[in-house]
């Protein structure tokens, strides 16, 4: 079982426990509004000693619904493993609770307890135990498929290079600079929306940078987003134009890699 189950199936239980706590409530105060002379003692032994027992045979649920979501049975296969899980649930629900009100009655109220006929009364039992098994499955196999469920992943945000054109910052996202020319003591970025700002820098300096995002030295003032190749157009002696969409840059037969990391 992987921690991501554990805490589903322990979140399941709590709300499982929830609701029996308020079922238990509400059952108190009905049967001492129904009938009062039974006192507050006595419904609050037989609600509490039940809801006592549930909260630990809560397992059997749990477990079966971990089996059915890990091995997916067929429903002849399933039903009958259900059948004997719901017998078994209610044998141990209703002995637990007949043993535990009988010690309640005794250490409390100083008087014995007596569940009734078996023939009667079990069966009786059953109905209700088959509903609490039934729906605590559900809950328990909802909340494993809740567990199996991965979170969508939220896709991380473009990469972006910041520019300095004199006082004011750029921020282009990488895939917007399509090269980047050397003008002296400074660079000219080419961007797809035709902007052209500069910064103060050297070329090596910013290829340094936008190597890792697939620039190429192409020439001894040009880098390259290898990204955002349209075409390479030979202009004869080993050279060649490489095609940014409507922009050209060269690429100088001295750069032999660059050619062959564009060809790839």
């Amino acid at each position: 079982m992987t921690g991501e189950e554990r805490l589903w199936l322990g979140r399941a239980w709590i709300l499982g426990a929830c609701l029996i706590a308020a079922i238990s409530v509400v059952n108190v105060l009905t049967i001492q509004h129904d009938a009062p002379r039974l006192g507050v003692i006595r419904p609050a032994i037989w609600e509490s000693s039940s809801a006592l027992i549930t909260l630990f045979i809560f397992a059997i649920p749990a477990a079966m619904a971990f089996w059915m979501a890990r091995n997916r049975p067929r429903w002849w296969v399933a039903v009958p493993a259900h059948l004997v899980a719901v017998f078994v649930y209610s044998v141990l629900h209703v002995s637990g609770f007949v043993a535990l009100r009988k010690f309640g009655h005794a250490a409390l109220l100083h008087e014995g307890y007596d569940f009734g006929p078996l023939s009667t009364e079990f069966p009786y039992e059953f109905r209700k135990d088959m509903m609490s098994y039934g729906l605590a499955t559900i809950i328990y196999w909802l909340a494993l498929r809740r567990s199996a469920q991965k979170p969508a992943e939220t896709p991380a945000p473009p990469a972006t290079f910041d520019i300095q054109d004199g006082a004011r910052l750029i921020r282009v996202p990488i895939g917007e600079i399509l090269a980047v020319r050397s003008a002296g003591n400074y660079v000219e970025f080419v961007l797809s929306d035709a902007r052209r700002p500069l910064m103060r820098s050297s070329l090596s300096a910013v290829k340094d940078c936008l190597a890792i995002h697939g620039f190429v030295r192409t020439h001894k003032s040009w880098l390259v987003n290898r990204n955002r190749v349209t075409g390479l157009k030979p202009e004869g002696s080993g050279d060649y134009a490489i095609e940014l969409g409507e922009v050209e840059v060269p690429l100088s037969r001295r750069f032999p890699q660059a050619l062959a990391t564009l060809r790839g």
